[in-house]
């Protein structure tokens, strides 16, 4: 066997002798001892070098600075080197071992000739990158993104809102933002700023891609848009299958700090399945996108929401005078007047504004202007009904059926009107909007349910805590829709707020399943309602005396009735006995002296208000204990008391009497009393289980 070694080890060295007989590549096996540990030392020095060059480019890039293109390839092949050199040294003690003849010969010396020479070669492969390695400078200013430049309306009064947006742009910690507001508000219009801004301002940004979304969204359109900003454009990969284009999306971006803009959501996108990368502080990119709910920006997780307002009265007017021009304004003394009116009708929302600014534009005479102010109000504005209108509607498309039904309710209300929340579910409730198998207090929750999502759709909008209202050009595009569109179930007849000094032409609404004339002068109602399919009646806020005992007579489907606010109606018509499917009656601010006895024919009463009803004096015995189906009664604010008459409340029924027919109502939901003035009164109430359970409010004046 030691022979076999010797035949080997010298046929190995004439080998290597024949290969290259130089005695100083000979050294290669003898001095490999000698060389690793120099090497292990080189490699120390090199990612010393390479910590140092990359933390100054860490730094750089904090100041938003772009790395130089010879310093990225000089880290790379650094860190390449260094991969290489350690498995070099690994591999060192196994060849060490093999060493024998004083660390001269080896026993197998073409394997320790090889890694010898390599080693060697390293050393100086690593010495010469360290010469490379010194830079005066590591990062410089970074180029323009790459984007494309898009045309753009001029702004107005949206310059505080692209500066809120753009500081979060450049917040680091914030990667998502959402962009909300109703239809034609100039979220579009902001996006487009944001994105023409990244051309003068980059911000450290590869590339800003745009994508309109819209109401059809299709994950294969948003990738095909972002596939023309990173070069897939041509038509096979455009015929690639969604999770291929993912990939190919995936690989591109998740290397670059991009900016996404999608305008117009409706839904969520799943980036994850577009291929999109998710923004983060990590990979430093930006998701913007606009939407019409806020309900949205929750699906997208936006880390920030903005919502975009209507324009304040002194900005409509600059806005509309800058699509009318001066000249027009000027051409005649009333027209500045009128316009005053017309922009006062567009509300502030700029979509509205510019289109009709610009029919107006051309308009010179006074007439014209009387015209075009006349339309407005009555929501028959043409340019409205054929721009404006049908792109608000989009938002309405979007909408439940429940949730359409519920929304278009709220156009029975005057322009500006402050719409109490919990009365609105009421009337839903009693509608059976809310589903007609419920009880209240399962309608109430969903309700409000319901608002939450009309105020996250931008259909309506928050008045405070208790109080919700509808835009101008929103209700208006209600009204369109209820009134005028075919394919709508409902008809509205609708002369809110308009003036009305005496009964409208009720002929002209005899279809109609929703009424409304409230917040008018009308002080007699004459006419007899022949309206055979009405469900809804709003009356509230006129100057009522009296109703004629026939103007109940034809609406045999009458469900909600809203009398209240009209303070000179002293008495009810009989003819109110013919109510027989009303389940909602409102006498709340009545000046109403005596409830007649004809109301017990409404036996599906759900709800009953006469609160803060100052003049009534007598509510027939028995009255309140037969309507068995209620379960909402307000009594409330009721005739001011004198402790010292011996029948404190009202004639016909006291507090004990009001107590006794309360009883026989077992479905009470909400229920407000007058003030109970005794120990007995109050123990009694307290009694009741129905009472505790139901009561709004418990007053103990005079006690």
């Amino acid at each position: 066997m030691g022979n076999c070694f010797s035949v080997q080890c010298s046929l190995d060295n004439i080998l290597i002798r024949g290969w290259d007989s130089t005695v100083g590549q000979a050294n290669y096996v003898c001095k490999l001892k000698e060389i690793l540990p120099t090497l292990s030392g080189a490699l120390d020095e090199l990612k010393a070098r390479r910590n140092d060059v990359q933390r100054k480019v860490d730094l750089d890039e904090q100041r938003r600075l772009r790395q130089l293109d010879e310093v990225q390839l000089w880290l790379s092949k650094a860190d390449t080197m260094i991969t290489e050199t350690e498995q070099l040294i690994a591999d060192g003690p196994k060849e060490i071992n093999s060493l024998c003849l004083y660390g001269c010969v080896s026993k197998n010396c073409l394997s320790t000739y090889k890694l010898g020479r390599k080693v060697d070669q390293r050393l100086q492969d690593i010495k010469d990158h360290m010469s490379k390695g010194v830079f005066d400078k590591v990062a410089d200013t970074h180029p323009a993104a790459s984007m494309i430049l898009r045309p753009e309306e001029r702004t107005i009064a949206l310059e505080s809102t692209i500066d809120k947006v753009w500081n979060y742009i450049v917040d680091k910690d914030v990667g998502i933002i959402g962009i909300y507001g109703t239809g034609g508000v100039g979220k579009t219009t902001l996006l487009t700023q944001i994105n023409n801004k990244f051309g003068t301002t980059p911000e450290g940004f590869d590339v800003i891609i745009w994508v309109l979304v819209s109401k059809d969204y299709d994950v294969g359109k948003i990738q095909d848009e972002i596939g023309e900003n990173i070069g897939f454009s041509n038509g096979s990969w455009k015929n690639k299958r969604v999770d291929q284009k993912a990939v190919d999306i995936y690989g591109v971006l998740h290397n670059k700090r991009f900016v996404l803009l999608l305008d117009d959501l409706w839904e969520r996108v799943d980036l994850n399945r577009a291929g999109i990368p998710k923004p983060s502080q990590q990979n430093g990119s930006k998701l913007i996108f606009t939407t019409r709910s806020l309900e949205v920006c929750g699906e997208m997780e936006a880390r920030k929401r903005i919502r975009v307002e209507c324009l304040k009265p002194e900005e409509a007017q600059k806005l509309f005078q800058d699509k009318v021009g001066d000249e027009t304004l000027n051409s005649h003394p009333d027209i500045p007047e009128l316009a005053e009116q017309v922009v006062k009708e567009c509300g502030g929302l700029p979509l509205a504004l510019i289109t009709i600014g610009r029919a107006m534009a051309s308009k010179t005479s006074p007439g014209e202007w009387k015209y075009a102010v006349q339309k407005l109000k009555q929501s028959a504005f043409p340019k409205m009904e054929n721009e404006v209108f049908p792109l608000l509607k989009f938002s309405y498309d979007y909408l439940d059926p429940t949730m359409k039904c519920c929304l278009l309710y709220c156009c029975l209300y005057p322009e500006d009107y402050r719409i109490t929340r919990k009365r609105l579910v009421e009337y839903w409730f009693c509608e059976g909007l809310l589903n007609e198998d419920d009880s209240f207090s399962e309608a109430q929750t969903h309700g409000e349910n319901i608002i939450s999502s009309l105020l996250s759709a931008c259909v309506l909008e928050s008045d405070g805590e208790y109080h919700v209202k509808m835009h101008d050009v929103i209700r208006d595009m209600c009204l369109w829709i209820a009134c005028q569109l075919e394919d709508e179930a409902e008809i509205f007849f609708v002369k809110a707020g308009t003036q009305l000094a005496k009964e409208p032409d009720f002929k002209a609404g005899e279809c109609a399943e929703r009424m409304s004339v409230m917040q008018n002068q009308i002080e007699v109602l004459r006419e007899t309602l022949k309206c055979p399919n009405l469900r809804t009646l709003f009356l509230s806020k006129n100057k009522l005396k009296v109703i004629s005992d026939g103007f109940f007579q034809f609406v045999p489907h009458l469900t909600v009735l809203n009398l209240s606010e009209n303070k000179d109606l002293k008495a009810l018509p009989e003819g109110i006995s013919q109510l027989v499917s009303l389940e909602c009656l409102d006498l709340r601010g009545t000046g109403i002296t005596e409830l007649p006895t004809e109301l017990k024919c409404l036996t599906k009463l759900k709800m009953l208000d006469l609160s803060y009803m100052f003049q009534l004096r007598k509510i027939p015995p028995h009255l309140i204990s037969s309507f068995s189906e209620l379960q909402i009664l307000r009594i409330w604010h009721l005739p001011s008391l004198d402790p010292a008459k011996e029948d404190n409340v009202l004639d016909g029924v006291g507090n004990e009497k009001l107590i006794e027919e309360l009883k026989s109502l077992q479905h009470l939901k909400v229920l407000m009393i007058p003030p109970i003035t005794s120990m007995i009164d109050l123990n009694r109430f307290l009694s009741l289980e129905l009472f505790r359970c139901c009561a709004e409010t418990l007053s103990l004046w005079y006690f």
